[in-house]
């Protein structure tokens, strides 16, 4: 039985984004999954890291705080449902071409160095190897804007950073799932439209939980692709325009 943690990163619970939460919850529990939910909106969650966390009214080092200090009341738990789960599914929206702030404090905070990583455990020897991410992400723009050559830039990118905060734990990583222009400016046939194709997204993500063990994964460099100075090696394939033997 796979142990699903399903993570929204919206303020408003009557959004896109927290209904389809609620269907990646649905979809894992039919699928016969045992799930976890967290709505880090409705935690109240706190995503600034700071030395008051850990009760530190010096200078603040956050990853020496992280792997000496007791682990915060608030994020310990949180921690807790990482290591438990083998199947993470993250639901946010674009906002400036990145996550919100909510979700990039997630990572900060939640990541617990000394516990979800460390310097001898990350990337194919992370503490996480072995369990899957998914980000299902929805954005303003069209799927136009949003793709290769979009002047909103190629949405695979834009979400590249958490996911490779999740691949440098050692998860790996899911083919995203994209909605495009999610957005309340909409009216008439236009808002209409948009609601059916909304419906169906949210009806076919019993079909995405039920297949996340053999859905396609992203491709990262192994760590024997790099030098002793984590340089790539000469010949090594490149994926990312983020990695390249330059």
């Amino acid at each position: 039985m796979a142990r699903v943690l399903v993570v929204l990163a919206h303020p408003e619970p009557t959004s896109f984004n927290a209904a389809w939460a609620d269907a990646s919850v649905a979809g894992a529990e039919a699928a016969g999954s045992a799930v976890r939910f967290c709505d880090l909106h409705r935690l109240g969650f706190d995503p600034v890291e700071r030395g008051a966390h850990y009760r530190i009214d010096g200078p603040f080092d956050p990853l020496k705080a992280q792997e000496s200090r007791p682990v915060p009341p608030d994020t310990a738990p949180l921690a807790a449902d990482l290591e438990w789960a083998d199947q993470v599914v993250l639901h946010y929206p674009m906002w400036w071409f990145g996550p919100p702030a909510v979700l990039k404090g997630w990572l900060d905070r939640v990541l617990v160095h000394g516990r979800l990583h460390d310097v001898d455990h990350r990337f194919d020897t992370g503490r996480c190897r072995g369990k899957r991410a998914l980000l299902c992400v929805s954005t303003g723009a069209t799927a136009a804007e949003s793709g290769p050559g979009g002047k909103e830039g190629d949405a695979r990118l834009l979400v590249w950073p958490v996911a490779y905060a999740l691949r440098y734990c050692g998860f790996d990583i899911c083919a995203p799932v994209f909605v495009h222009g999610v957005h309340g400016y909409l009216e008439g046939a236009e808002k209409a439209a948009l609601e059916a194709r909304l419906r169906q997204v949210l009806a076919a993500q019993a079909g995405v939980m039920a297949g996340l063990a053999a859905r396609e994964l992203w491709p990262f460099n192994a760590d024997t692709e790099f030098d002793a100075d984590g340089r790539m090696r000469p010949g090594a394939p490149v994926h990312w325009p983020f990695i390249t033997t330059g």
